[in-house]
């Protein structure tokens, strides 16, 4: 029988329909997943062989979840995915606050429905994108809001005592029976209030103001925190967190490819960007290589963590740089630059939480320098590492420079200690940036020697980054001068008076190293 036509209690025992509990109904469907080899979890990267198995390990044990993690590390997506774990439609009783089960009803309401109607007692038929409840865990939330309260105004339209059961106004947890209910940044939540949760929990009994009801509320429930030495809002009382049957430890993409795939997936790029604007494979990683940079900097909070949300932010301000400045010069076409990297900086500045050192050091600078450490971190995975060929004292009795190898990089860095420099606007027309890029000696020769297939603009961008990454291995100089980027002789631009202090704050000049 369509379940559409059952619309009644005697319509639903006749159709042989059988209750099982949401845990029972998650775990049954997640087998079918397994067996069917279906992913319960689509989308979710890089948790394929340690936060999934764990979740699925604790589904199949039906346990009620906390994810323990730092921020942007999918924690609460995971929850709401669980939804698709559910049936795609079970029957209540027709107006019960609490979705009573036609077969177990625990509501005053659902009761007095049945015992008025009997088998003619209407029922309805609940989806399961309905069956999920969210809370995030604020200093403000109070019992009545989680669990429930006495409506003075029902009592009042309803012309009933403060003794009468139907005056109670259910929290959002007993609106929740039967489905998901998530609490997100539990440690927020006041200790009083996490208390409120023990019973239902354990024993399902709840109380309010005085009502002592015996409900043995059917919930999936899935908690979400970061550590609870995070800051010092709180943490979870310990007989709360014993309650919690599984505790899943997640993390932040552990290689730069799950970390680009996560990128791709979540930037919101649109069409018309994604027409205009060309993003290589060499900006994505330079992006990417930011926030790993970042999980590590000394200057960064570990305990708050990098979000994944820097790197999809950061790309899509790198996207929308070299988008304004195809507008600017009416090209059809461009791509981003390692110029345009700058635009990134928001980005960053916004995503990055800073321990004492870094406060001082100003949020501005840190950012230049963990995208100056993408790029030198980069720059060997391209080229061959500048270290290997920079001179070296031999010890002995005569200190003398030796080098083991001709480095490949001479011809350019000659070119500049022969007092050349050339200066890259932000702003500038793809066709004017090449011309110059073609003026330093050497600099095509590389690039074409290690990429010999590379097309034009490749070349280009290539030849870009070797001067970024020249300059973040010390053997160039390179500065920021309001709207454009300066490359020039290490030795020559620290000793021009008219050059950029290194050592002062200035708001219209900016140390990119």
């Amino acid at each position: 029988m369509d379940i559409q036509n059952i619309i009644t209690l005697g319509q639903l025992k006749e159709s042989g329909y059988q209750s099982s509990s949401i845990k029972e109904e998650v775990r049954r469907n997640l087998i079918h997943k397994i067996q069917t080899k279906e992913n319960p979890f689509q989308g979710i990267m890089g948790y394929e062989d340690t936060v999934i198995p764990d979740t699925e390990r604790a589904l199949l044990s039906r346990h009620n979840i906390l994810f323990l993690g730092l921020r942007g590390q999918a924690k609460t997506r995971m929850a709401r995915q669980m939804v698709d774990l559910l049936d795609e439609y079970i029957p209540i009783i027709a107006g019960s606050e609490i979705n009573d089960d036609p077969l177990q009803p625990m509501s005053k309401f659902a009761k007095d429905q049945i015992a008025e109607y009997g088998d003619e007692t209407p029922i309805t038929w609940l989806h399961r994108s309905e069956r999920y409840g969210e809370k995030l865990a604020t200093p403000d939330v109070s019992v009545a809001d989680l669990i429930g309260d006495i409506d003075p105004i029902k009592a009042a339209n309803l012309r009933l005592s403060f003794a009468d059961e139907k005056v109670i106004h259910y929290g959002i947890i007993p609106r929740s029976n039967r489905g998901i209910f998530v609490i997100n940044e539990l440690p927020d939540l006041q200790a009083r209030i996490q208390v409120g949760l023990f019973n239902i929990l354990q024993e399902g009994d709840i109380q309010i103001r005085g009502f002592k009801l015996r409900m043995p509320l059917d919930i999936l429930f899935v908690f979400t925190a970061n550590p609870e030495d995070y800051t010092n809002r709180g943490s979870i009382v310990t007989p709360l967190k014993d309650r919690i049957e599984s505790q899943i430890l997640t993390h932040y993409p552990k290689t730069i490819e799950t970390s680009l795939a996560i990128t791709e997936q979540e930037a919101a790029i649109l069409p018309e960007q994604s027409a205009r604007v060309n993003v290589s494979d060499l900006i994505k990683r330079l992006i990417e290589q930011v926030a790993f940079e970042a999980r590590n900097n000394e200057y960064v909070d570990k305990k708050s963590g990098v979000s994944a949300r820097l790197t999809i932010a950061a790309y899509e301000n790198a996207v929308s740089t070299a988008e304004r400045r195809a507008i600017i010069h009416k090209e059809k076409q461009t791509q981003v630059w390692v110029n345009d990297l700058i635009g990134i900086i928001p980005a960053i500045t916004g995503k990055i939480e800073l321990v004492y050192e870094g406060e001082q050091e100003g949020p501005y600078q840190v950012a230049f320098n963990l995208l100056e450490k993408s790029i030198r971190n980069q720059f060997v995975q391209y080229f061959p590492n500048p270290e290997h060929y920079k001179k070296r004292k031999q010890s002995g009795k005569k200190s003398t420079e030796v080098k083991e190898k001709e480095s490949p990089y001479k011809q350019i860095t000659s070119w500049f200690d022969a007092g050349n420099q050339i200066d890259l606007l932000l702003d500038m027309k793809d066709s004017d940036k090449i011309a110059i890029l073609y003026q330093v000696d050497g600099l095509f020769g590389l690039v074409k020697k290690h990429f010999h297939a590379a097309n034009d603009l490749e070349n280009a961008l290539l030849m870009e980054f070797v001067l970024h990454g020249l300059s973040a291995y010390s053997l160039i100089s390179k500065k920021v001068v309001e709207g454009k980027i300066g490359f020039s002789d290490l030795i020559g631009s620290m000793i021009n008076l008219d050059g950029i202090n290194f050592n002062q704050d200035d708001d219209n000049e900016e140390d990119f190293r």
